[in-house]
């Protein structure tokens, strides 16, 4: 059994689903998790991607046994992990999770814009998008897309500049951060030059800062 945690449906965040090995074994079992919308399933609304022209194969012929959840209100159990899902600001139905094994907490909230515009310390804790999901997490993944200069220009837009990030960060006492979600015009030198400044906003006497990237295996322990 393999369960998947959707963060929401846009394209960028589904389209590999299609290409996941998994689901093209007959013994395979997929537990899809996402977030709840009014009017269409979670399975209808994936099955949308799982259509030609988009993908050549309907949803119904994938060989795998594929189950699709809601995402519940309360927390609920994946074999030893606590799961917590919670909707966060970004544009159409999109959750966060916290997820919690032997009392180490991982969240991941890739795409967020918890400010919208407004200075995030003028703000009570309790009331920030987010919030209750990282509060003193030891790895959070957060969306980290613009640099301070870029943000302006796209506030509602739905992501996070890096100060804002590292604000979220420092608010909620979190140990780590994986900067996430990088946007797709910026080069692996401008990737870089974030993570220095995402440095000075962090504090330099403090690790546990760096930017994710594919593949990548983290260690909650």
């Amino acid at each position: 059994r393999i369960d998947l945690l959707l963060s929401h449906l846009h394209l960028d965040h589904i389209e590999g689903l299609g290409f996941f090995t998994p689901i093209w074994d007959a013994n395979c079992e997929v537990h899809v998790w996402g977030p709840p919308s009014p009017g269409h399933s979670l399975r209808d609304r994936v099955a949308a991607y799982f259509s030609p022209p988009l993908f050549p194969v309907h949803l119904d012929e994938v060989p795998a046994h594929l189950v699709f959840h809601d995402v519940p209100e309360t927390d609920w159990e994946l074999g030893p992990v606590r799961v917590r899902g919670e909707l966060v600001k970004h544009p159409g139905p999109t959750m966060g999770y916290r997820l919690e094994e032997d009392g180490k907490v991982l969240t991941y909230i890739s795409d967020h814009e918890p400010a919208l515009g407004v200075d995030l310390e003028t703000i009570q804790p309790d009331w920030i998008s987010g919030y209750s999901l990282a509060e003193r997490a030891d790895v959070l993944l957060h969306d980290a897309q613009y640099t301070e200069e870029e943000y302006p220009q796209r506030v509602g837009w739905g992501h996070s500049s890096i100060a804002h990030t590292m604000t979220f960060a420092l608010i909620a006492k979190v140990q780590r951060v994986f900067m996430f979600h990088h946007d797709p015009l910026h080069s692996d030198a401008q990737l870089e030059a974030m993570l220095v400044r995402a440095r000075e906003l962090w504090g330099s006497d403090r690790d546990g800062l760096a930017l994710s990237f594919e593949g990548m295996q983290i260690d909650v322990s």
